[in-house]
């Protein structure tokens, strides 16, 4: 990681890794979205305005993604230098979560949902247009 700042100054490499902190920070978010559907499915449901689940499965299965997702955001980060998946995955979920409250799902979670993701995304491609490119 150290080799993909080399050059990019001091005020370069400060915002570089602010935007790797706020990777870090994003994905955490996920994992902690993923581990409550996962292992809290039916109260987190009750929470988020949804009432009872079933089959739990499909909840579940959601908290899986929310982990492979996060560990994606983290790898493309560390590993490329990249923030492509993080952006394209927020833009996904505040349009497929917009839709699902235009479509009636009145549960309270799907705007404050939405307007997260939203707020992650486009924090995230500000914080990437401030920071050097890093090359993979």
């Amino acid at each position: 990681m150290i080799g993909a700042f080399a050059g990019a100054g001091r005020n370069g490499e400060s915002r570089a890794r602010l935007l790797s902190a706020w990777v870090v920070l994003v994905a955490l978010h996920s994992y902690a979205v993923g581990t409550f559907l996962l292992f809290a499915t039916e109260w987190g449901a009750r929470f988020g305005g949804f009432g009872a689940v079933s089959p739990l499965f499909f909840a579940r299965q959601a908290g899986i993604f929310h982990f492979v997702i996060a560990t994606a955001y983290l790898v493309e980060r560390f590993v490329h230098g990249g923030v492509v998946v993080l952006l394209m995955a927020k833009a996904t979920a505040v349009v497929f979560l917009l839709a699902m409250w235009a479509l009636g799902v009145d549960a309270w979670s799907i705007p404050l949902s939405a307007a997260a993701d939203a707020a992650m995304g486009i924090a995230t491609f500000l914080l990437a247009r401030r920071a050097p490119a890093s090359p993979a």
